[in-house]
């Protein structure tokens, strides 16, 4: 792969570039609760000022459905952007239309401007090529650094760095795009063995292509999360009344196989915190795994799957997690989580973490400097990392 990025994009001075950056982020009493996410596309932003250029932004904030929805909209995103700038960001009320055009038409080296969530117009989600066209006719230059949706064949992700091409006007990979491909094709290319991928989250469907793919390069996975009661599950266990996907059995037990045909370890958890309800005040008790009591639901991993989990990851060279390990927001079901996260950071090993949940509890866990790559992707990741071809990086390659 051989991906086009800044330093491709030639003379920028004076020109209006469009920068497609991944502002997903929560928002609390409408401000933004966690700007995780802008920081990480502020090093092309402020590169792209810098070489001379204005800037014209573009992101998707939540599910909107292809129309304006009030609670999504980027003012105070656009707030949060010129704290961390330390320059004004002008937001648009609009996506496309005259108005839009008449201010993105008149900008001046240095300016910023904020387009309104790209999926209140149903042309976003659709890759529609007419949508893609207005927003061509807003800048002179592409560059995607919305990690998070490269996965997605979206019109601001793949027709619209197509079209410019095609007429061509650059379109290259920002820094954070850069960044995540390179540290990505690293576990891809030939990572530093042994290679321990750790996966958690509520459902083994959405990982089920994931545990495959990885199965054909790793040497242990480490499943926890509610997923891994279907792995128990499918294996006869008792698991209460934790989640669990029974349309899935027969899958898990060919991933499972696969996997053990490839000399691959699995494990699941050999204990876990269960309780009556998800309450921090329900009955909760630690209990073996396979033998959960009925109306009780697991929803952390135990101290000894703790442990367990600790030795192969202390021994590991190269680490992927994506996934926390159970209901972490809630204390007595955060412990589980926060263990692995310690013994990630303190592993050694090259460590890669990905995922919204699995980057809010290391920040919880004050953890953030102890790993080497916090990818803003967690799905885009996931599929990077499985080999399929990502509409938005396939745009940007020669």
């Amino acid at each position: 792969m051989t991906l086009r990025t800044l330093d491709d994009a030639g003379e920028l001075a004076g020109l209006r570039v469009f920068v497609r950056a991944d502002l997903n982020v929560p928002l609390h009493d409408g401000r933004v609760a966690d700007d995780l996410r802008i920081r990480a596309t502020l090093p092309t932003i402020t590169e792209i000022l810098g070489r001379g250029a204005s800037v014209v932004l573009g992101s998707h904030l939540g599910r909107p459905g292809g129309r304006p929805v009030d609670e999504l909209r980027l003012a105070p995103v656009a707030d949060r952007l010129a704290e961390l700038l330390e320059r004004d960001v002008m937001p648009l009320d609009d996506v496309v239309g005259p108005e839009v055009e008449a201010v993105t038409n008149h900008l001046e080296p240095g300016e910023v401007v904020l387009l309104e969530n790209l999926r209140f117009d149903p042309g976003e989600e659709a890759d529609d090529p007419a949508f893609a066209g207005r927003l061509a006719e807003l800048a002179d230059a592409y560059v995607d650094d919305a990690f998070g949706a490269v996965h997605r064949a979206h019109a601001s992700v793949a027709a619209l760095p197509e079209l410019m091409r095609a007429s061509g006007r650059p379109a290259v990979a920002g820094r954070l795009v850069e960044r995540e491909v390179e540290v990505l094709g690293r576990l891809l290319a030939g990572p530093d063995e042994p290679y321990v991928a750790i996966l958690g989250g509520a459902k083994v469907s959405d990982k089920l292509s994931t545990i495959r793919a990885l199965a054909d390069r790793v040497d242990a996975m480490l499943i926890g999360g509610a997923m891994a009661f279907t792995l128990i599950a499918a294996d006869g266990g008792e698991v209460g009344n934790s989640l669990v996907e029974r349309d899935r059995f027969e899958e898990v037990r060919e991933a499972r196989s696969h996997a053990k045909e490839r000399g691959v370890l699995v494990m699941v958890p050999q204990d876990v915190v269960a309780a009556t309800e998800i309450s921090a005040d329900a009955e909760r008790r630690t209990v073996p795994a396979a033998d959960i009591p009925r109306g009780f639901t697991g929803l952390d991993i135990g101290p000894r799957t703790v442990e367990e989990f600790g030795h192969i990851i202390a021994d590991a060279k190269t680490i992927l997690w994506n996934g926390p390990m159970g209901v972490f927001e809630l204390e007595p079901f955060s412990a589980g989580t926060r263990g692995v996260a310690t013994a990630i950071a303190n592993s050694g090993a090259f460590t890669v973490v990905g995922g919204g949940d699995s980057l809010l509890a290391i920040k919880r866990a004050e953890l953030e400097d102890a790993f080497d790559h916090l990818s803003t992707g967690g799905g885009a990741s996931l599929e990077f990392l499985e080999g399929r071809a990502l509409p938005g990086i396939t745009a940007l390659e020669d």
